[in-house]
């Protein structure tokens, strides 16, 4: 389902209790059937989520995203972090917020590294939203062990040392074009800090190791030819999860990272699934 035109956002700033504004967009619907938070991936923003909200919209949800610290409109050093938890205490405040203005919990949805912090407050119980929905999570990442140890060394001696991420942008998505664009766009950067790299890779190990505590209907939608995380953390995350029952896993061999921005059919086949499944869960 496609909406006729574009919807504009609300910009807003929520405060974190360190201090710390973010940068909020709202695309509210009056006589909305639910509503759904979007946590965006490393080095880019919640205004690349405009077209993804929009089909939301047309579904009957209102919408929220929010740039992460370190990221976006959100002010601070790029990629950095002052705890190690602070991704997860962010998403806290921001569902919580949100949350309050609703009839109902929001179903949540994370992308790349904003899957695999989604997950992990989930799992943690810092939040029970009414569904998550995971897309390309990065709950593995392709480093090899000696950096995953230097970094971890960083982390203690020089935890905001800006570094270079590596993104490879043509590997985005099968659209050239989508590449460009994101090349351009002065909201995504290419930085992380050692903090932060640490935050990820352990992270995505222990969430894993805790699949089999999922206890929330939870959608995970894998790209099988992804280059910027590797797919086989989703899949044993989801050979974990399988004994809860609240896991359906779709893998979408040919796609590449950035499933709600690939190329048609492949897009179309991922959002056909997407409304599928939410369409078998009446509740969300």
């Amino acid at each position: 389902m496609e909406q006729a035109g574009p919807i504009d956002s609300n910009a807003t700033t929520l405060t974190m209790s360190d201090g710390q504004p973010l940068h909020l967009r709202d695309w509210p619907k009056a006589q909305a059937r639910g509503a759904m938070l979007i946590v965006h991936g490393l080095g880019e923003h919640s205004g690349r989520y405009q077209r993804l909200a929009q089909w939301f919209h047309a579904c009957g949800y209102s919408v929220r995203s929010y740039d992460q610290r370190g990221h976006g409109l959100s002010p601070g050093p790029r990629g950095a972090l002052a705890h190690p938890d602070d991704l997860l205490q962010d998403l806290a405040t921001v569902y919580r917020d949100y949350a309050a203005s609703q009839a109902s919990e929001p179903l949540l949805l994370g992308h790349s590294m904003g899957g695999l912090v989604a997950a992990r407050a989930v799992l943690d119980r810092r939040i029970t939203p009414s569904a998550l929905l995971l897309s390309s999570p990065a709950l593995r990442s392709r480093e090899p062990a000696w950096l995953r140890r230097l970094v971890g060394r960083l982390a203690t001696v020089t935890p905001n040392l800006p570094l270079r991420s590596g993104l490879k942008a043509d590997k985005l998505s099968h659209d050239p074009n989508l590449a460009a664009a994101y090349l351009g766009d002065p909201q995504c950067m290419g930085w992380i800090t050692p903090q932060l790299a640490d935050f990820i890779f352990r992270a995505g190990d222990s969430t894993i190791a805790d699949a089999a505590r999922l206890a929330v209907p939870t959608l995970l939608l894998v790209a099988g030819s992804d280059e910027l995380v590797d797919p086989s953390g989703s899949h044993d995350f989801s050979t974990a999860a399988a004994s809860t029952g609240q896991l359906t896993t779709r893998i979408f061999c040919s796609l590449y990272h950035e499933l709600f921005n690939e190329t048609e059919p492949g897009r179309g086949q991922v959002l056909m699934q997407l409304s599928d499944w939410l369409g078998r869960h009446p509740g969300v």
